[in-house]
């Protein structure tokens, strides 16, 4: 896939979640404030956060579509990790407001939420999942770390906006009933909500900051460059080889022996060569190749 269609795609993703979220988030405010239910404001407040988040992702996503420059010559794929991580962020701040205002809640009288409140969380449900399987499946195939935390982002409120539906029908049926401990189910929901906002957090932002962190890829998942490299015919042992996840691509580094006789001339074709096979693999973005000199008695 060409880079720019792979951007081009990626930041339509991205619009559609800033345009899904900001709808979504107007209804759940308006319809949770008319319908007195914290759980379904919670829930608002969550899509609002994911605004921001779908934001951060455009500018991270058009930063690592940039070129590599002077000042960085790996290119700039760490911005879409750095827009994940942001993301994380944001919504570890709304996981703790959202758990805070619910825990106020317990303490003031409240009334439960109007039927409503109902029908706005089964819609947001529908269209968050919905959201969820068409930026996962983009995510993956453009492997954008950044799409695929927006892709959990959107999971998650699917989850959140299911406790918020089990706290708000909880709250109406126990008014009904006339069990007015049950009045309190809504913002139970809302405290649910931030828990599973604060754990979803940390799973995505662990992930992200490992990339930034220059994390180099297992020897179980270098096989197949290993495999390519002893494929060419002059390179008699690879010394080392080191694959580092620089975003949606992989920088390569690696040393390699050849007949100490060769010319350097000779050496270098073998490098060139080296550096062809391993540029042909989709993920692979640069390879940098060193030419050791083989010695036998160094095995």
């Amino acid at each position: 896939m060409e880079k720019d269609d792979r951007f081009r795609k990626a930041e339509f993703a991205a619009k559609v979640g800033i345009v899904g979220n900001i709808l979504l988030a107007l209804m759940k405010w308006i319809i949770g404030i008319y319908a007195n239910s914290r759980a379904l404001i919670a829930d608002a407040v969550n899509s609002a956060s994911d605004v921001a988040g779908s934001l951060v992702v455009l500018i991270g996503l058009r930063a690592a579509k940039q070129p590599p420059d002077e000042e960085h010559p790996y290119g700039h794929g760490k911005a879409e990790s750095v827009a994940a991580i942001i993301v994380a962020v944001l919504l570890v701040l709304v996981g703790f407001e959202i758990g805070r205002t619910s825990f106020i809640s317990f303490f003031a009288p409240i009334k439960a939420p109007k039927m409503v409140a109902i029908y706005a969380v089964l819609l947001s449900i529908l269209v968050k999942e919905g959201l969820f399987r068409y930026t996962y499946r983009l995510g993956k195939k453009l492997n954008s770390d950044a799409l695929i935390v927006t892709a959990y982002d959107h999971r998650s409120d699917v989850y959140s906006s299911f406790a918020a539906l089990i706290g708000i029908a909880a709250s109406i049926l126990g008014s009904h009933l006339g069990v007015h401990w049950l009045v309190y189910a809504d913002p139970v929901a809302g405290v649910i909500v931030s828990m599973m906002i604060l754990k979803m957090a940390w799973s995505l932002g662990k992930e992200s900051i490992r990339n930034t962190l220059d994390q180099v890829l297992s020897d179980e998942d270098t096989v197949n460059l290993r495999a390519i490299v002893h494929g060419v015919q002059e390179v008699k042992k690879i010394d080392q080889l080191h694959a580092r996840q620089h975003g949606h691509y992989v920088i390569v580094d690696i040393k390699i022996s050849v007949n100490p006789h060769l010319t350097v001339e000779e050496g270098h074709r073998v490098g060139k060569m080296v550096k062809k096979k391993l540029m042909e693999q989709k993920n692979v973005e640069n390879v940098f190749v060193h030419i050791n000199p083989f010695n036998p008695q160094e095995d």
